[in-house]
């Protein structure tokens, strides 16, 4: 199954791809037969998203060419990212690799959607990219054995890890710099786990910057596999059904290039990984939300590339 959640104007819906056509079908909310939210039907299990998936199946076309599309999910309840997870990542950041995952999280207020801007910061011109595999919960539990490991997914979809790195390494923990504002791009779509292989191995990832290819691998090099992950954070922090395991990014960011290669307004990264989909987004310098967390009148074009 592919699902994706979409936006048409004021409101939103989700919808998925029938094998046999390759066309999207689903509905807007508060349709006649409005099945319920992406979250909650995870929440409630694979049967519940299942029945709900062919409910959206039977209805009218979806142009996703003519939506905006949103997170697959809109509120996971943990995004738990892996640091330090390719070898030649690892070397080429001065670091010794790890015998332990090295952990650190993302707030659901940095994720944005495939096509939406990231937001390009204020504070810093340090803006990276990483290309990420995301592995979705579908069961929770705690002290998962790695053999029943993968039977806690639903599936997979794609990340940009994008890092401030200014701000990432102002302290010994990398909190600040992972979580800027809508630097956490997040889509198109999510692969449920029995359209790719055990553990999403064996696929390749890349890149590219402009269309300049600038990190090429293969998930099958993570040094911690996704049954892995699962074991080890499962072993003290209780996995809940929605949650997001971001696996690592391999070799090839801007801040390990001489010179470095940061992203800039007007700049466009993609993320592909096979058998999942591509993840496209622009940067654009963004008006900041008030305070009460609303987003302020667009930018106009000439001031987004400035």
């Amino acid at each position: 199954m592919r699902l994706v959640r979409y936006q048409q104007g004021a409101q939103h819906g989700w919808a998925v791809q029938r094998p046999d056509t390759g066309q999207w079908h689903g509905m807007l909310k508060g349709g006649p037969v409005w099945p319920g939210e992406v979250d909650a039907l995870i929440a409630a299990g694979r049967a519940a998203l299942n029945a709900a998936a062919a409910v959206m199946a039977r209805q009218a076309p979806v142009d996703l060419g003519r939506v905006a599309l949103l997170p697959p999910l809109a509120r996971p309840p943990k995004i738990l990212c892996v640091g330090l997870n390719y070898r030649d990542h690892t070397s080429e950041s001065g670091f010794e690799q790890p015998a332990y995952p090295t952990l650190f999280s993302r707030f659901t207020t940095s994720l944005i959607g495939h096509g939406a801007p990231i937001r390009y910061p204020e504070l810093s011109d340090t803006l990276d990219y990483e290309g990420e595999l995301v592995a979705v919960i579908g069961t929770g539990g705690s002290r998962i054995r790695r053999e029943d490991a993968l039977s806690h997914v639903l599936g997979y979809s794609v990340f940009n890890d994008v890092s401030v790195r200014e701000y990432q390494f102002k302290t010994p923990q990398w909190t600040m710099g992972k979580n800027f504002d809508g630097t956490g791009p997040f889509g198109p779509w999510l692969v449920t786990d029995d359209e790719l292989p055990p553990g999403a191995a064996g696929l390749a990832i890349e890149t590219r910057l402009n269309g300049r290819v600038v990190q090429s691998a293969n998930t099958r090099d993570m040094v911690f596999d996704v049954a892995q992950l699962i074991e080890t954070i499962s072993a003290a922090v209780t996995l809940e059904a929605g949650d997001l395991i971001v696996a690592g990014t391999p070799a090839g960011i801007g801040h390990a290039r001489d010179p470095r290669l940061y992203m800039k307004p007007g700049d466009v990264c993609e993320v592909e990984i096979e058998g999942i989909g591509l993840l496209s987004n622009p940067v654009r310098r963004l008006p900041a939300p008030d305070e009460q967390g609303r987003s302020l009148p667009q930018p106009t074009e000439e001031e987004t590339t400035r």
